[in-house]
């Protein structure tokens, strides 16, 4: 079986609204940087099929459908229904 989820994430939030431990994002990205250039962390993100529309949907959906999907699957942004 397999689950669908979706997230949303604003990655600047601390930066934007200028929170007291803005200067955290900083230290946070730094060490993960760190560890991606190092190879010690790496993404799960196996697929990428552009705008959320539902050409894209259905893509998405028939891979999951499959059975075959590994790692994550991602649709960003809006764009152009098909």
């Amino acid at each position: 079986r397999k689950s669908v989820s979706v997230h949303w994430e604003l990655m600047f939030t601390r930066s934007m609204f200028e929170t007291a431990d803005m200067e955290a994002q900083h230290a946070i990205l730094n060490e993960v940087s760190g560890l991606v250039d190092a190879g010690e962390i790496r993404t799960t993100l196996t697929e990428t099929y552009g705008p959320i529309n539902a050409a894209n949907l259905r893509r998405a959906h028939s891979l999951l459908e499959s059975g075959r999907a590994r790692g994550k699957i991602v649709l960003e942004g809006f764009g152009p229904t098909a």
